[in-house]
């Protein structure tokens, strides 16, 4: 039933015409679990409102984009800056993503609701017809050094936190971050993870430095996620990605990576560029902050993004290179340890070819089978494996 309900959603669609036969990678789409676990829309929304219930261009997540794609839960990431931790607004922007998510599921009940655990995927799935909501917090500066404010986020909906972002702040060193303040992760760090392992919040490792993962996969007592990490195996050098020994740990610890689409983590010029990017934002936002503190007028952040863009454009770049980077996932750990977190909405566009939004995961699933790939260990990729860890932890939480 499920099956056929979506086939006449995907008929039905904006993108879709109704006289062409569908592919065998769409109408395994609509049958598979589809997870992906980074999607930025919310951070979008708040530069520049879209109701995303409706066809709307020049964004990567929509619903109808998201239904012919086969997109069953979106994670949907609750970004906040390195910039605005300092200025000490990280919390209340991250309040005001979250009320933006609930603001579209209020919209659009019908086509959305939030996912708080793997448990409701069916009862809220409506064989279907809505695509879930989960939410993930990347940077976990809205925490400022308070633990309490993990219960309030976990409360809200979020179900995993990325420690860092772009740079070291007080949980956690940044692989972007060359200063390495902690050398992994801080003191408070570690009660940061043992408190989301408590209340049952996946601890993602994605953008931490070596050490800190390190410390992570040793610290906590429930498998962790990777939730939009490449493998650094085609990227030497790009410590934002895993190296084999780091994912390997993952995956010993029982956690999945969720293998991401951007050209910057699967490409690796692109991955050089965001190296410098990062490296150039550490030094504007001190420049910013230097002139706040004389009370001179600094720039936006959106303004130096937009510089950065126009002299830095997207490279060209194919989607074997994320299939490459799934491929070697599989074989490195296993088919039980891979999975998709796409960056859709969140790199300016900057995706390979054949995977520039939610629309096209079937695509990806057409490449995974022409690489012999299994039915099986496609649909673990798809989503299988991160309903099966976030279910772990969940587990975990409920013993303490």
């Amino acid at each position: 039933m499920r099956t056929v309900l979506a086939l006449a959603l995907l008929l039905s669609s904006p993108f879709a015409l109704a006289d062409q036969p569908l592919s065998a990678g769409q109408r395994f789409a609509q049958d598979a679990i589809i997870v992906d676990t980074h999607i930025d829309a919310p951070s979008g929304l708040l530069r520049h409102w879209n109701d995303l219930g409706v066809d709307t261009p020049k964004v990567e997540f929509d619903y109808p984009r998201a239904r012919q794609g086969g997109l069953d839960v979106a994670f949907m990431s609750i970004y906040t800056s390195p910039g605005e931790d300092v200025a000490g607004t990280a919390q209340q922007t991250a309040h005001t993503q979250i009320d933006a998510v609930e603001a579209m599921i209020g919209r659009h009940p019908d086509k959305f609701a939030l996912l708080r655990s793997p448990a409701d995927l069916e009862r809220l799935h409506e064989r279907g017809r809505r695509v879930l909501l989960a939410l993930g917090m990347e940077n976990g500066a809205p925490i400022g050094d308070d633990l309490a404010q993990l219960a309030r986020f976990h409360a809200r909906g979020v179900r995993y936190i990325t420690l860092a972002h772009g740079q070291d702040n007080r949980i956690s060193d940044s692989s972007y971050d060359k200063h390495r303040k902690w050398k992994g992760l801080s003191p408070f760090g570690e009660k940061v993870v043992d408190e989301m392992n408590r209340l049952g919040i996946m601890v993602d490792v994605s953008h931490l430095s070596d050490d800190a993962v390190l410390d992570v996969l040793a610290r906590s007592q429930a498998p962790v996620i990777a939730s939009h990490s490449g493998l650094r195996h085609f990227t030497p050098g790009f410590e934002r990605n895993l190296s084999d020994e780091l994912a390997k740990a993952v995956a010993a610890k029982g956690g999945v990576v969720q293998i991401v689409f951007g050209n910057a983590f699967v490409d690796p010029a692109s991955a050089a560029d965001t190296q410098g990017y990062f490296d150039a934002n550490a030094k504007f936002e001190q420049a910013q902050a230097a002139a706040r503190a004389r009370g001179e007028t600094v720039q936006s952040q959106e303004s130096f993004d937009q510089a950065w863009e126009k002299s830095h454009p997207p490279r060209a770049v194919k989607i074997d290179a994320v299939l490459d980077q799934i491929d070697y996932g599989i074989k490195l750990l296993g088919a039980d340890h891979v999975g998709i977190g796409s960056d859709f909405d969140g790199v300016s566009g900057a995706l390979p070819d054949g995977l520039k939004s939610v629309a096209d995961y079937p695509n990806l699933i057409e490449g995974l089978k022409a690489r012999g790939h299994s039915d099986e260990t496609i649909r673990k990729v798809l989503g299988g494996n991160l309903l099966r860890v976030w279910g772990a932890v969940e587990k975990l939480a409920q013993k303490s």
